[in-house]
């Protein structure tokens, strides 16, 4: 099981935190889009790095279009030395509609085109023909030399999705080089519900488990007793998560669906700040691994070795890196 170190905020502390990670052995560096850009820091850890390998987790793919994307992969990869790894999500509709005033529709249908856009413009300009897509979202038609890339020396970004809801994970199943499965999971519903509906879709494509990554960006409170903030932190992640109704089926499967009523109203009233108290010690505990590294690193090898491919990990600035890595290597 591979260990990636998530990196988030700006850009001026990018660079050091991607020479830590590579120096303390992460075997890779995922950066989320959150309040930042997810592209701009990655040329700055591809120049402060040599080997690791670095991944957006995830961009939002409908914010943008397939020519952008492509565009900025290919250049990223090509500067990295083939290290990237595109990682696009689709975000929910409120989001895509009213914070990027983009279109919403069928997500699933949208994304598997929008991967398929992005190969055709990288195919055409590997082999040098002319750009010819046209798909039910998206037409690229036009290629001149200006805007050419050309061909790759070191090929082209593996594309990972992420994924909650069952169409879109078989849908990654059938077309995607990887599945990134959301942090509000846990290990139940990803044996009995994502990893099945992933099979399917592998199945339909022909594939099997080996033609695809899974990776999962672990729930973690490393602390040194109950007493700890970061602990209500956790509570109050969990609770934000909770809240959206498109992640309403992970807390369904554990019989959770009324929690996931209240934190939802709580939300429309804006109650953030209270929701994280509606998080109890068992619904804590299911999606978070909580407590010394030992414990952390046992927890996380107990619950996901065999599951899940890769596991990417928050570091905070003041917490024992090198513990947490040898607890978990040491278990894997």
């Amino acid at each position: 099981m591979k260990i990636d170190a998530i990196v988030t905020g700006g850009l001026d502390g990018v660079a050091a935190a991607a020479t830590a990670a590579e120096h303390q052995g992460f075997d890779g560096l995922m950066l989320p889009e959150v309040a930042h850009d997810p592209f701009l820091p990655v040329p700055l850890a591809a120049a402060s790095t040599s080997s690791i390998r670095l991944a957006t987790g995830i961009a939002v793919a409908f914010a943008r279009s397939p020519m952008t994307v492509a565009v900025t992969a290919s250049d990223i990869h090509r500067f990295s030395g083939g290290r990237f790894v595109l990682g696009l999500g689709t975000q929910i509709k409120p989001h895509v509609t009213r914070r990027f005033s983009m279109p919403w529709s069928e997500p699933a249908a949208r994304m598997r085109e929008f991967i398929s856009a992005v190969r055709a413009i990288w195919h055409a300009w590997q082999e040098q023909v002319p750009l010819d897509f046209r798909g039910d979202f998206y037409q690229l038609t036009l290629m001149t030399p200006m805007f050419d890339h050309g061909p790759s020396p070191c090929g082209w970004p593996a594309v990972h999705v992420g994924a909650v809801g069952p169409v879109m994970t078989s849908m990654v199943g059938e077309v995607a080089d990887g599945l990134i499965t959301h942090g509000f999971t846990t290990a139940e519903y990803l044996r009995e519900v994502t990893l099945p509906r992933l099979d399917a879709g592998l199945r339909r494509a022909g594939r099997v488990r080996a033609d695809i990554e899974v990776s999962l960006p672990l729930m973690a409170a490393v602390v040194r007793d109950e007493s700890d903030s970061q602990i209500d932190a956790m509570r109050s992640t969990i609770a934000f998560y909770g809240s959206t109704p498109a992640y309403r089926p992970v807390l369904e499967h554990h019989g959770w669906g009324s929690l996931g009523d209240e934190l939802h109203a709580l939300s429309k009233r804006g109650a953030w700040s209270t929701m994280g108290t509606l998080i109890d010690d068992d619904v804590l505990h299911t999606f978070a691994v909580v407590g010394d590294p030992k414990t952390v690193a046992a927890l996380a090898t107990e619950r996901y070795c065999g599951l899940v491919d890769r596991v990417q990990i928050g570091i905070a600035p003041d917490a024992p890196v090198n513990e947490i890595l040898d607890g978990l290597r040491s278990h894997v």
